[in-house]
């Protein structure tokens, strides 16, 4: 049963973005931002109960939600921002383009990692499109956690990671080369480093402390937490 809002909530600087794909697991819950704006993509509606989140909008084509929770959120007045099938974005990107038109500067993905092949293949490359690069992004995709890093936003370009000394971490280049890559609190320090696209050097880092720091001067990177 989705969630019924029970209060208006304004339009800020941080949104969740549902996308879909495999059962969620509800411990995501104490990760996510509170008072979020919350967008659910297609059957991403279906992650919003167990999440404990209410659903300001739903976006996509509707073809893979689930038509009961649907109608549903119809009744309960969720606007509903339907597409044609035949678009030329996903339900991702819709929902994506939606949180950035609303002001967020902030954006957590939930999902996208399960179903079908060519969107697990195709969501990371679209979390790390130039078209984002003034948007922070965080992807919590099945067990992995997948951080977004652009070398354009000059201070912001700084991200820090946080996990346990010994946890794995892979850094890697999306969309070209990723140059001017500097952390701290890895195992296997990079200084002033370059990862070209298809390279594995970045892959299977660990934590050497709770926090590392990433900079990056050129390009995008996704840190992966699995």
């Amino acid at each position: 049963m989705t969630r019924i809002p029970t209060r208006s909530r304004p339009e800020g600087r941080e949104a969740i973005v549902l996308a879909g794909g495999d059962p969620v697991d509800e411990r995501l819950a104490a990760l996510l931002p509170a008072d979020a704006v919350v967008i659910a993509a297609d059957s991403g509606l279906a992650s919003a109960e167990p999440l404990g989140l209410d659903v300001d909008v739903i976006v996509g084509d509707l073809d893979s939600v689930d038509p009961d929770l649907l109608a549903e959120a119809r009744d309960a007045g969720i606007p509903i921002d339907a597409h044609d099938p035949d678009k030329d974005r996903t339900d991702l990107a819709i929902a994506l383009d939606t949180a950035v038109e609303r002001g967020a500067t902030h954006i957590v993905v939930v999902g996208g990692h399960g179903g079908r092949l060519d969107h697990l293949i195709a969501n990371p490359s679209l979390l790390a499109s130039p078209a984002y690069r003034q948007v922070e992004i965080v992807a919590l995709m099945g067990r992995a956690r997948v951080t977004v890093i652009h070398g354009e936003l000059g201070e912001d370009r700084h991200r820090k990671l946080r996990g346990r000394p010994g946890d794995h971490v892979s850094l890697v280049a999306y969309h070209g080369s990723a140059r001017g890559i500097t952390t701290t609190g890895l195992r296997f320090p990079l200084d002033d480093a370059e990862l070209a696209a298809g390279s594995s050097l970045g892959v299977s880092n660990e934590f050497a402390v709770p926090e590392a720091t990433v900079a990056l001067q050129d390009g995008v990177l996704l840190a992966i937490q699995p």
